[in-house]
């Protein structure tokens, strides 16, 4: 959606460096799908808002979401794990996660420039989610406790799933959910050069 207008986009066909490019149909501006930038046309320079996703397999998807639609599309999707990168852009700060680490370290505390992260791996269904970490002016630090989190600070138990504290101090108190990109390590770099890298 741009200016409150919706928006129909198509494979534009052609590469940007080495990624896909979209092109919007009322304008015909080219698009690159990793920044989502409108790259060429009249909407050059204008950007579309990231969402958060998961990239998981459909099976453990369906168990949470019984009520998904889905598109089929008779397409190999490599799953993440080898070569595979989970990246966080904030503005002109970019951080890189190489999915092997965040599977084994589940949950991990970080920062993405000025911004104080929480990244939990679900090693099974291989979601991972990132929260901003902070709860009014207090920052919190997360550990693993069975399939939830616990902030150490307060003791409060967290829905990972979620970001929702749903015992102890801080119940009903949720964090800030924020888009991260899962994409080979290459493509990550080609976009994101400033990058830098967590090495647990």
């Amino acid at each position: 959606m741009i200016d409150g207008e919706t928006k129909l986009f198509g494979n534009q066909g052609a590469l940007f460096m080495n990624a896909m490019t979209w092109w919007d149909h009322s304008t015909e501006s080219n698009w690159s799908q990793p920044w989502g930038l409108a790259i060429g046309g009249p909407l050059a320079g204008q950007r579309l808002n990231a969402l958060p996703m998961s990239l998981v397999l459909w099976e453990d998807w369906v168990k949470e979401q019984p009520n998904t639609q889905v598109m089929v599309v008779p397409t190999l999707v490599p799953q993440p794990g080898y070569g595979f990168f989970d990246g966080v852009a904030l503005g002109d700060h970019a951080r890189s996660y190489n999915f092997t680490v965040l599977r084994d370290e589940i949950v991990v505390n970080d920062a993405v420039g000025p911004y104080p992260l929480v990244l939990h791996t679900n090693p099974e269904t291989r979601k991972v989610s990132v929260y901003v970490r902070q709860v009014g002016d207090q920052v919190l630090t997360f550990e693993q406790a069975g399939g939830r989190m616990r902030d150490r600070e307060t003791g409060s138990l967290w829905d990972p799933r979620r970001g929702l504290a749903v015992e102890g101090p801080l119940k009903g108190e949720g964090l800030l959910e924020v888009p991260n990109n899962s994409s080979f390590d290459w493509a990550w770099r080609d976009f994101y050069p400033h990058s830098t890298e967590y090495s647990g």
